[in-house]
């Protein structure tokens, strides 16, 4: 276990956070909120300690996939937990825990609250907390990929412990430069959101944190109504942007450099464009009893159905009050999400393929046993390793699953409430329904639930196993052999250097 690169990458994510606090910083300079000094004392903080963790660069930079998600889980620990501090410092949300929870609800693109009164935060808090939203979709580890050097295959262990989704590839022959096009074509959709939300005479600073939103598809809104009381056209302008923002991004790279077949031949994005159209229609035809108007129905179906399948929880409207099939299929979305490859959340569209092809082989062995098929994705066979660790994830999954749920429910509140808060939280919605629906928050949970339930935002944010194997004993044995091995090398090296002076001593 090279713990030495642990910690200089660890190191190198606190310096990237210590700068990105400066922004909340120069939003509070702007509007003139005292404010400020929390997250400037903490961007300092952040910066001292990631300088002094990084003053001296190992001589290894090799490292493998265990390196690479323990690295990631504890670099998300680490933005969290330092992010956190400014909400805390600035007495704007007075408890740690909720503090916690709310910034990572945030990097984890999650969008689960505690707060009652969302309006009444400084503009500084409003900024950061929507900001937290765009540095977790894409990741911080991805950009710090496109800007440091690693030997080997590390920089690919590191992207497949970060990104979600059952496989990682590589756009370029070079990682560096694949993080770079991912980083590219993110920041230009968001910058092109802006801009047609400020067509829409949406403010500034409310198109900003929006678009934050909707990129990290987190879904932190600025007023109490999320985005229920803009203009038809910067509801749909949104809900176009989530489900973008919810593709492959490997299809965007396809597009850009002029091969638009291949784009569109992507099977989970075709799959996942054609479930968004099937819920629209089932919502749509519930709706329009509610709304009695096409036009209304379609754009409340189509951005509800839009916000739950990418897991950003933004709301037009209070679902909790639809009919139960409309309930269904949102929650039924949920555990769905977006596609791999994506700023999205949730279970992953290309995993539920391959479960269902899995399926289908199956039931083919049992009438035609002597039959060899093989599945295939994108016109190209599924290895068994993938297919195996398809299965293992749902596996692990819904143990977990049932573990949060039983856990959160030693407090009385309905199974209603508990099931559709551990489904938010794990597939990084945010709301869910009855007491935790998008009218309402999560604050009503005891300190231990939140925990249970920030537990829950990292594993589903980090594909459960790179948080998990934080609990496997043998990572941290190893951990500790490779300190005690290195402080022997050391030693032999001081003892080997005294022996040459004692040698050149005498020599004189």
């Amino acid at each position: 276990m090279n713990s030495s690169m642990i910690r200089y990458l660890l190191g190198s994510v606190l310096k990237i956070e210590g700068a990105l606090l400066m922004l909340p910083c120069l939003v509070s300079l702007c509007y003139q909120e005292k404010v400020g000094f929390a997250y400037l004392l903490v961007a300092a903080v952040c910066f001292i300690l990631g300088v002094g963790m990084t003053v001296k660069k190992p001589e290894d930079t090799v490292f493998y996939l265990k390196e690479g998600c323990v690295t990631t889980a504890l670099s998300w620990i680490f933005m969290s937990f330092f992010g956190a501090l400014p909400f805390w410092l600035s007495r704007e949300i007075p408890l740690f825990t909720d503090a916690l929870f709310e910034t990572v609800s945030g990097f984890t693109t999650t969008g689960a609250s505690i707060l009652a009164d969302v309006e009444a935060l400084s503009y500084t808090a409003l900024f950061w907390r929507s900001f937290t939203h765009w540095i977790g979709g894409m990741g911080v580890l991805v950009f710090l990929l496109a800007i440091i050097s690693l030997s080997g295959g590390s920089h690919i262990n590191l992207l497949r412990a970060e990104s979600p989704g059952p496989s990682v590839g590589k756009l370029v022959p070079k990682m560096k430069h694949t993080a770079r096009i991912l980083y590219l074509i993110y920041l230009g959709m968001t910058l092109l959101e802006v801009v047609l939300l400020l067509a829409g005479s949406m403010p500034l600073f409310d198109a900003l944190t929006t678009s934050f939103g909707t990129a990290g598809t987190g879904g932190f809104g600025i007023k109490a109504d999320s985005i229920g009381g803009y203009s038809p056209y910067i509801q749909w302008v949104v809900t176009i942007f989530m489900i973008a923002f919810g593709v492959n991004f490997n299809a965007y790279y396809f597009i850009l450099f002029h091969n638009v077949r291949k784009a569109l031949h992507m099977e989970e994005v075709r799959c996942y464009l054609g479930i968004i159209l099937a819920s629209i229609g089932i919502l749509l035809m519930d709706t329009l009893k509610i709304y009695g108007n096409f036009a209304d129905a379609l754009r409340h179906s189509s951005f509800q159905v839009a916000s739950i399948i990418t897991t950003t929880g933004f709301s037009t409207a209070d679902f909790d009050l639809w009919s139960q099939t409309s309930k269904t299929v949102l929650v039924l979305l949920m555990f769905i999400g977006a596609c791999a490859g994506s700023t999205g959340g949730g279970i992953k569209v290309s995993r539920f393929i391959i479960l269902i092809k899995t399926i289908f082989k199956e039931l083919n062995s049992y009438i035609h046993p002597r039959s060899v098929k093989k599945i295939t994705f994108d016109d190209r066979p599924i290895e068994h390793e993938v297919m195996r660790s398809t299965n293992v994830y749902f596996i692990t999954f819904v143990i977990l699953f049932i573990a949060s749920v039983l856990a959160i429910s030693f407090e009385g509140w309905d199974l209603t409430t508990n099931f559709t808060a551990v489904a938010a939280t794990i597939n990084n919605i945010g709301p869910g329904l009855e007491l935790v629906g998008p009218s309402r928050n999560f604050a009503f949970f005891s300190p231990f639930s939140k925990y249970v339930l920030i537990f829950d935002m990292l594993a589903g944010r980090l594909e459960l196993f790179p948080l998990l194997i934080l609990f496997h004993p043998a990572i941290w044995t190893e951990l500790y052999a490779h300190k005690s091995a290195l402080k022997r090398l050391k030693a032999r090296r001081q003892s080997k250097d005294g022996e040459k002076k004692n040698k050149a001593l005498r020599r004189k």
